[in-house]
């Protein structure tokens, strides 16, 4: 004898009457904190780009964020991809989230990560750290056309050029290793600088 489960909710991170996410795609913040005890997560990742005519990259987008403990950082776009999403949709949400809805991303309909990024909780084991977690992030280039008004734990979005956003500097205050995925991300649309 069978036992049949019951389908899962078709529609991902549904909210309540108070905003707050339920449904089987959603995690309480303890469940979340289990999980990212005993699994690596995964996570898609974004460095929003403004483009030419011609495709290629003339400004890098780079956020200011609040993190945990109140400090001020620098970092990308990114977040969770969640049960029973595709990672464009995955992306596309992360987007709007911390660029607002009049963003415009340009999304291919197959996208294809610029790097695979590892992130420990321990400094050492790799180029990127996040002490929440180990966690596993496919990072894209996006180019945006739209109005970019960040939302959400997002304070502001810092628009330079590729040159600026690979400095030292920006690198250094880029969070968790990030330097190196902007680094990488204008590598892999050719400005080397």
């Amino acid at each position: 004898m069978s036992v049949r489960t019951p389908d899962p909710d078709p529609t991902p991170d549904p909210l309540d009457g108070d905003g707050v996410r339920t449904g089987p795609a959603w995690l309480s913040d303890i469940e979340l904190e289990q999980i990212r005890r005993r699994l690596p997560l995964l996570y898609v990742e974004a460095v929003p780009v403004r483009v030419d005519g011609l495709g290629q990259v003339t400004e890098v987008g780079v956020l200011l964020r609040a993190n945990a403990v109140g400090e001020i950082t620098r970092t990308l776009v990114s977040g969770r991809v969640m049960y029973g999403e595709t990672l464009r949709e995955a992306l596309f949400r992360h987007l709007e989230k911390d660029l607002g809805p009049m963003a415009f991303p340009l999304l291919p309909a197959s996208p294809v990560p610029f790097q695979v990024a590892e992130y420990f909780p321990l400094p050492g084991v790799s180029a990127f750290t996040d002490e929440r977690q180990h966690a596993v992030s496919l990072a894209y280039v996006v180019p945006v056309t739209g109005t970019c008004e960040p939302r959400q734990d997002a304070l502001e979005i810092t628009w330079m050029t590729p040159g600026e956003a690979v400095s030292p500097t920006v690198c250094e205050e880029l969070e968790g290793g990030r330097g190196g995925l902007v680094k990488a991300a204008m590598a892999s649309v050719g400005r080397l600088v």
